[in-house]
């Protein structure tokens, strides 16, 4: 994987990057209701979320973007040089608009909205991800998520 250093990320913004496609199976989706105890029918109840408009299970919203961290790392995207570390530091939009239905396969689209300097050391990333379901013409989701980057 390349490094880059961080005036090579920030001179990047408007670049997108596409993961692989990664199946979201109903084992995944029920170890997410585990996790998180939302047991709602549609995403772990095959015959009663058949009778539904969904026409069987679909994943939780928040599964679908909680995939971000692992399709982001099947991008090849660079490591930065001299990064310590990344954290989550929030959401400036989030919106579900298609249902991830069981056995689909996803993909993540990340585009690099933003790279600045909030302070020595401290850089913050915004980036536009949206998860393609494969033969959907809408995503699952759109969301614009920041990250800290340490260096």
């Amino acid at each position: 994987m390349d490094t880059i250093t961080v005036q090579e990320m920030a001179a990047s913004v408007g670049t997108e990057r596409l993961s692989d496609w990664v199946e979201v199976t109903q084992a995944m989706i029920d170890t997410f209701a585990e996790a998180t105890g939302d047991h709602q029918y549609i995403h772990v109840d095959p015959e009663s979320a058949a009778q539904t408009p969904f026409g069987g299970t679909i994943a939780h919203g928040f599964l679908s973007l909680s995939l971000m961290p692992m399709l982001a790392a099947r991008t090849g995207a660079p490591n930065i040089q001299g990064a310590k570390m990344g954290v989550n530091y929030g959401g400036n939009k989030v919106r579900f608009v298609t249902p991830v239905r069981s056995g689909k396969r996803v993909r993540g689209r990340f585009e690099l909205l933003k790279f600045i300097e909030r302070k020595p050391g401290v850089w913050e990333q915004v980036q536009l991800y949206t998860l393609e379901i494969e033969d959907e013409p809408k995503p699952a989701l759109i969301a614009e998520w920041v990250a800290l980057i340490y260096v």
